[in-house]
């Protein structure tokens, strides 16, 4: 008889490093966008800082948020998934956590002296062009291993499988995409009313996200008894949807073609469904406060996104910092709702209180809010002045100070997530065995 861990009581040692590093990366992404806020506010700054002044430090910004707080949860996941945290191989997520981390901080010396492909979020260049793609073969090489190894006592069904092989060979193509994918000289088709999205390539972004919320609770969680029928009826809807973007027109087209924003509007459909879909699942008791704010998030998102892209409200929004507002709903509200829900219910009961604070929680969820309406609200003035936020004036300045503040607000609760990460029992190295009978609380 082997004394073991719970998965829902105790976070094993590679998922609570992932957390660590995530948040470590949240907090320095915070702090970079409180020091843009200033720099917006104080433009005379920048003399002080060289050449590393607000267009790097943007590049930095937005790089490791997407590739270091958006990422590096999932790889929490992944180990979970494919059994990485457990056994011999969970001493190798640790050197793969750190290698992931130091492609980030070459990566941001590169973009810092001013190396760039020009393309937002495939910024990788030179060095930083090489060692990230080998960080994620790095990863990818421990979960196969992991998986092969798992499978010999494994007793999850052949569909599970199959699940997880067509999963690693998605994730052997990433690296190689990321690498081809930052070459300057390769672009998506583009609105050329706009220079933005066209209405199918947002509708097929769109359920590239549905898509990744409906695998998700599929590899953390128990589904409910009786509730097949709205997880069926859910893949289904993704099904249909897909054939109608398959329907719409790939070229360069206009978002004022009807068939462009009807298309896209029926994203709609998703926001009963998703809710259902979720409580089709058994979670952790610790995850309903993030849960809830995520469903709240994705439904204001995607009303948001479609009534965005209508002709005449695009066309006044473009380029402002409505979209700048709209953004950030969707990655410091949506997906780090989502983020955070999903770590919650990794680390289990015990740790959840790290990311559950209720003060942490409203500070993040008010600030975000309290940011997305100050962009609209600045969006809103840039369309009838685009003077408005190039020229400093007291309604001006008197929005970028609120910006400020809502980053302040966010940055500090990121501040006391890591804190609380660094010093909480789950950081700690333990053996992680298979469920055997006996749990430790």
């Amino acid at each position: 008889m082997s004394l073991s861990l719970s998965s829902r009581d105790h976070a094993a040692a590679p998922v609570a490093g992932a957390v660590w590093h995530a948040l470590a990366w949240l907090v320095f992404g915070n702090a970079i966008g409180v020091m843009i806020a200033i720099l917006l506010l104080l433009p005379a700054l920048n003399a002080w800082l060289g050449e590393w002044t607000y267009g790097r430090w943007m590049m930095v910004h937005m790089n490791t948020a997407l590739y270091g707080w958006c990422s590096l949860p999932m790889l929490a996941f992944l180990f979970r998934v494919y059994g990485a945290e457990r056994g011999s191989v969970a001493a190798w997520c640790r050197p793969v956590l750190w290698l992931w981390s130091s492609a980030l901080v070459i990566g941001s010396i590169s973009w810092l002296q001013g190396h760039s492909s020009g393309k937002l979020f495939l910024d990788w260049q030179g060095y930083a062009g090489v060692f990230f793609p080998l960080a994620m073969l790095a990863l990818w090489i421990v979960l196969a291993i992991a998986f092969i190894r798992g499978e010999r006592d494994s007793g999850s069904t052949r569909g599970a499988r199959i699940a997880k092989v067509v999963g690693l060979l998605i994730l052997l193509a990433v690296p190689f995409a990321i690498y081809i994918a930052s070459s300057p000289g390769i672009y998506p088709p583009i609105n050329p009313d706009t220079g933005g999205p066209t209405g199918e390539s947002q509708l097929e972004s769109s359920l590239g996200i549905v898509l990744i919320l409906l695998v998700l609770p599929l590899g953390i969680a128990r589904r409910t008894a009786g509730r097949g029928r709205v997880i069926a009826w859910s893949w289904l809807l993704l099904a249909a949807e897909g054939v109608l973007c398959g329907t719409l027109s790939r070229a360069d087209i206009s978002h004022h073609n009807p068939a462009q924003w009807i298309a896209l509007g029926s994203i709609v459909a998703w926001l009963p469904v998703m809710p259902a879909y979720y409580r089709a699942f058994a979670w952790n008791s610790e995850t309903r406060r993030w849960r809830t704010s995520m469903l709240w998030w994705w439904g204001g998102l995607v009303v948001s996104g479609w009534v965005l892209f209508l002709p005449g409200v695009l066309d006044r929004a473009k380029f402002t910092d409505a979209l700048v507002g709209h953004s950030l709903a969707a990655v410091a509200g949506f997906l780090s709702a989502l983020l955070i829900f999903m770590m919650v219910e990794l680390l289990g009961e015990r740790d959840a209180w790290i990311l559950n604070r209720a003060w942490s929680f409203h500070l993040w969820n008010w600030g975000v809010f309290a940011y997305v309406v100050v962009m609209g609200v600045a969006g809103w003035m840039e369309a009838r002045d685009p003077a408005f936020t190039i020229v400093p004036g007291p309604y001006r300045n008197t929005l970028y100070i609120v910006r400020l503040i809502t980053g302040l607000m966010m940055l500090a609760a990121s501040i006391e997530w890591l804190a609380a990460a660094s010093r909480g029992p789950a950081l700690a190295t333990q053996p992680v065995m298979q469920e055997q009978g006996v749990k430790v609380a």
